[in-house]
């Protein structure tokens, strides 16, 4: 874990030029590790998707919790969806109107019926603290190893990084091997970086659902968690 607290300046200029494409949906249930079939599914409806760099996939989530009710781990597991999931596409503003070939569509994930309706635009935040799900990773690779690593693949962005948390770890099936990911947070970004971040994602694998980053709501219990560990400056 990397948490420097130096304040960062916040003044910046931002011109984002991509954004969250999201579409109502029609679907009961998925199962669980969908990725690989519905980055199929999607590349098989929009021709282009899978040579734009900036395209990438957001994996369908359905509810955390609810009633009780946790949402499920097990790969195997079916997960139940309602109305108010979306079907999101990070995309650059100029595939904006072209990807709306998909409102009317039906798509097959792994023989589950995904009926998609119309779309709304969902401009990034310029938020100072991001959270990726899933970050394709080596699973040989320490913890920190993979923290230095993404540090260094930020650097290169020219994002300058000084709280970085790495969370849970995932297996997701693949025809050519199972993929490893890891979730990180990142905070006291600035603007610009924030922006920077969503619109180039992190490592290898955005048209699968890893790598891109939303923001997170609520950094304060964060916070509270580290100063108990006693951590210290890197």
């Amino acid at each position: 874990m990397l948490w420097q607290e130096d304040e960062i300046p916040r003044e910046t200029r931002i011109i984002a030029q991509v954004i969250d494409l999201s579409f109502e949906i029609d679907c009961p249930m998925l199962p669980l590790d969908h990725a690989h079939a519905l980055s199929n599914a999607v590349k098989q409806a929009i021709t282009w998707f899978d040579a734009e760099p900036l395209a990438g996939l957001h994996l369908i989530r359905g509810a955390n919790s609810g009633n009780g009710w946790q949402r499920p781990e097990a790969e195997d597991t079916i997960l139940y969806l309602s109305r108010r999931n979306k079907l999101v596409l990070r995309l650059p503003l100029h595939r904006v109107f072209e990807a709306q070939v998909l409102r009317g569509s039906s798509l097959n994930i792994d023989n589950y019926l995904l009926k998609v309706g119309k779309a709304s635009q969902k401009p990034l935040s310029p938020t100072p603290v991001l959270f990726a799900r899933y970050v394709q990773a080596n699973a040989e690779q320490t913890e920190d190893d993979f923290l230095e690593q993404s540090v260094d693949t930020l650097k290169k962005l020219g994002i300058e990084c000084r709280k970085v948390l790495c969370g849970k770890n995932h297996y997701f099936k693949h025809p050519q091997g199972n993929i490893f990911t890891r979730s990180l947070m990142i905070a006291d970004l600035k603007p610009e970086d924030s922006i920077i971040l969503q619109q180039h994602g992190l490592g290898d694998g955005r048209k699968m659902g890893f790598g891109l980053f939303v923001p997170h709501k609520d950094i304060k219990s964060l916070d509270a968690s580290i100063n108990m560990e006693k951590v210290g400056e890197v």
